[in-house]
């Protein structure tokens, strides 16, 4: 393995969805908070993401982040609302993902999320990428989703 694709592990994505959550709409939240995440890093923080390419013996490339993705599950909305508080606090890179963002277009969705004050938001997930121990803090708390 070469010195530049060698994969750094101080460094971890976690996702944190609420436990209630129906599959279709836990994968929902999960899949845009991720993609967002990684939209939203800028190229310093996305070069601490690892992406790197698995080959088959066919010659055929996987790429996938060599770090682990932990996703884990709280409670409520309201221990995601802390857990996010938290990130933004120690200015970790935290995306969030609301029942608001559901339904309709997302003309809608943007229309009532900003009819509702941060309190009354109802957190569906949130995803986090950083340093271990930073983030492990945070997230020591929630059970690994199920």
């Amino acid at each position: 393995m070469a010195e530049e694709s060698i994969v750094r592990t101080s460094h971890k994505f976690v996702v944190v969805l609420k436990k209630s959550l129906e599959t279709g709409a836990a994968l929902n939240a999960c899949s845009h908070m991720v993609a967002t995440l990684v939209a939203r890093a800028d190229e310093s923080l996305r070069a601490e993401m690892s992406f790197i390419d698995y080959e088959d013996a066919d010659g055929n490339l996987h790429p996938v982040s060599g770090l682990s993705l932990i996703v884990l599950s709280a409670k409520n909305g309201d221990h995601i609302r802390n857990a996010r508080l938290a990130a933004v606090e120690a200015e970790i890179h935290v995306v969030d993902f609301t029942e608001s963002m559901t339904k309709d277009t997302y003309v809608e969705q943007m229309e009532r999320t900003s009819a509702l004050r941060e309190g009354e938001l109802e957190y569906w997930g949130i995803a986090m990428f950083g340093p271990r121990g930073e983030i492990d803090p945070i997230t020591r708390k929630f059970s690994l989703w199920r």
